[in-house]
């Protein structure tokens, strides 16, 4: 057995339509394939902002155009996202491997993840999904007790909690399968948040940070490594300015001064800066990686990437 990591797959991995994500896997199973190739056990994570949103309105439509039918639950939606997404992953790695005449079986786990009823994220909601409302059909949300946020020049969207995750549920289930020596596909999109009421698990309206989870997933497994894929090669101090300097390492008291700097962007890098901080902090052992998916075996390797240690 190799060494046990979790790559965490960004926005870019998938697209943000059906044919944009059946292209964008193709560059995501590459890369995992050649992570493959060098001996790793591995599991993996993604996002699923765009489809899941795509996944809501459709419901939403579908609810109005046949009023017997009620509004899927973020629940729902957030599963289906994972079997859809995971569909699509798990095909197209499949197939990489075999083109390279590798088998290795490929599964995707439906995740389920607790958290806190009395999370304060339930009360201060920020994570805007869906389509773009009309001021009567945000009036309407708001009778329901949702929460809608204006956005200037669009109209409005409907926003929802990201409470942290507390507890991955089918953790032993993934850890069989990647002791067996399968790739596995878990926590999509952060998991499915799910509230514990005795013994029946009920889905909260509510997204949960990808790359928070992933790194919660990591520490579960004992997995060594954290591998943080996303658009850019390198962590960046002030991005997109002349003084952007790219930077090849980051203790995690520098990567915590740095977000009380307000260095990173809070829909882009700053999530998965937290993540890192996360796990790697929680042992002298692990080390988290952040780089493109382009270069994600340079990035492991030690030859490219931003790594975050203790």
């Amino acid at each position: 057995m190799g060494k046990k990591i979790v790559v965490a797959l960004g926005h870019s991995a998938l697209g943000k339509t059906f044919p944009e994500q059946k292209e964008a896997v193709k560059n995501a199973a590459s890369a995992i394939a050649d992570l493959v190739e060098a001996k790793y056990d591995i599991v993996i994570t993604h996002s699923n902002g765009t489809q899941v949103g795509m996944i809501h309105s459709a419901m939403r439509e579908y609810s109005r155009l046949e009023p017997t039918n009620t509004v899927a639950p973020m629940s729902i939606c957030s599963a289906m996202s994972q079997g859809y997404i995971g569909y699509d992953l798990q095909n197209e790695i499949r197939t990489e491997l075999l083109n390279r005449g590798i088998y290795k079986p490929v599964s995707t786990i439906i995740t389920q993840v607790r958290v806190d009823p009395f999370d304060t994220a339930f009360s201060y909601p920020t994570k805007e999904i869906g389509r773009y409302m009309t001021a009567e059909e945000a009036k309407a949300e708001e009778e329901k007790g949702n929460h809608v946020v204006e956005i200037e020049g669009k109209g409005f969207r409907r926003i929802i909690a990201a409470p942290r995750p507390m507890e991955i549920y089918e953790i032993d289930a993934i850890k069989t399968l990647v002791d067996a020596g399968q790739i596995v596909i878990a926590a999509g999109g952060g998991g499915i948040p799910v509230l514990q009421q005795g013994t029946r698990l009920k889905g909260a309206s509510a997204v949960i940070e990808k790359d928070v989870t992933s790194a919660c997933l990591a520490e579960e497994l004992g997995a060594e490594v954290l591998l943080l894929l996303t658009g850019v090669e390198k962590v960046a101090l002030n991005f997109g300015t002349d003084k952007e300097q790219a930077l090849d390492t980051m203790s995690v008291d520098d990567a915590t001064k740095y977000i009380a700097d307000k260095q990173f962007n809070e829909g882009g890098m700053l999530p998965k800066v937290e993540a890192a901080v996360s796990f790697a902090s929680s042992s002298k052992e692990h080390k988290a990686i952040i780089t493109s998916i382009d270069t994600a075996l340079e990035g492991i390797s030690g030859k490219t990437g931003t790594v975050i240690t203790c």
